[in-house]
């Protein structure tokens, strides 16, 4: 298969970074100057769609108050030996309406976590490595706790409806805490969400994150997920260990090693791997780059080693924008 454009202006930006850009962008300024105006206009038009409607259900503070929503475009070419070549495509957004009422906001969003598949489909950590359809929306109405993370468990409830057809109604409760300790580097972060949705049941999902600063650029991280699906009716679970190490302003890398697997009678490991993640800011806090070389293990292979990479551009669409310089 062809790298699409996308694919190979992310590779030769990769190549081509002898020297940090001042004005924060590795691109050349025809290129850059096309991506702001696009990014201007989509970007203004997310931010108005998102006040207007936070103003048709809230108060009119929300032409004043921050607004977090936004709209993520996604190309992903992955390499897998013995596989080849694949592309993908996605599109995500959220409209976030922070005024529709002050414990009780209304949610619109693509793709929701419920709908990202099994750990071993998503890869190790679903919040960095998704594998979005794009065909799945919802809205509806959360029920926020004003309770401190770090001082209380803060728990938050809602439902609404997956926006296809027939209409599918969903429930679910979320939980989240934070612990840190004044004479230790360590913090823990609990996250947990119980869900049902009419056209696939009931799904459980825990994370357990936990981080220590190594020194002012590097920082040491387990991070621990299980996942339970009607629909798959077994217990995943998966296990990353890494270390992130901050280059400058601009680029992180992080090495990791994680296992997936699943079973509760009987648990077993479906794949160990080796994960080397380099993602880099290449253009002012809108335009995002990824290399993820991974060797695997697999055992539908027989844990013979298998060799992937991705090359993935992220562009970030919004209004606000937190512009990084080096």
């Amino acid at each position: 298969m062809k790298a699409n454009r996308l694919s190979t202006l992310a590779l030769a930006c990769l190549c081509s970074q002898p020297l940090l850009a001042a004005n924060g962008s590795d691109l050349p300024d025809w290129a850059a100057h096309g991506l702001d105006q696009t990014h201007d206009t989509i970007g203004s038009w997310v931010d108005y769609t998102a006040r207007s409607l936070d103003g048709l259900f809230g108060t009119e503070e929300s032409l004043m108050v921050d607004n977090e929503s936004y709209l993520r475009i996604t190309q992903e070419t992955l390499w897998e030996e013995s596989e080849g070549f694949s592309d993908d495509f996605s599109v995500r957004f959220k409209l976030d309406l922070p005024t529709s009422k002050e414990r009780l906001r209304l949610l619109i969003e693509s793709d929701p976590e419920e709908s990202l598949g099994t750990l071993a489909e998503q890869g190790s950590d679903s919040q960095l490595n998704e594998r979005l359809s794009g065909n799945d929306a919802i809205i509806g109405l959360d029920k926020l706790d004003p309770d401190d993370k770090r001082l209380h468990w803060s728990y938050r409830f809602g439902g609404g409806i997956k926006i296809r057809t027939p209409i599918d109604p969903y429930v679910r409760a979320t939980g989240e805490r934070i612990w840190s300790w004044d004479d230790s580097p360590w913090e823990l972060h609990s996250y947990n969400r119980l869900s049902w949705f009419d056209s696939d049941g009931y799904s459980a999902r825990s994370h357990w994150d936990l981080t220590r600063p190594l020194d002012s650029d590097r920082q040491l991280r387990s991070f621990t997920q299980f996942q339970w699906q009607e629909t798959e009716d077994t217990l995943e679970f998966s296990q990353r260990f890494e270390v992130s190490r901050r280059i400058n302003n601009r680029s992180n890398w992080r090495n990791g090693l994680i296992m997936v697997g699943d079973s509760f009678h009987d648990p077993r490991i479906n794949d160990y791997y080796l994960q080397s993640w380099y993602r880099r800011d290449i253009h002012r806090g809108r335009l995002f780059l990824d290399l993820i070389p991974e060797l695997h293990f697999n055992r539908d292979s027989d844990f013979d080693p298998r060799w992937a990479v991705t090359l993935r551009l992220e562009l970030y669409l919004r209004k606000a924008i937190d512009r990084a310089t080096d």
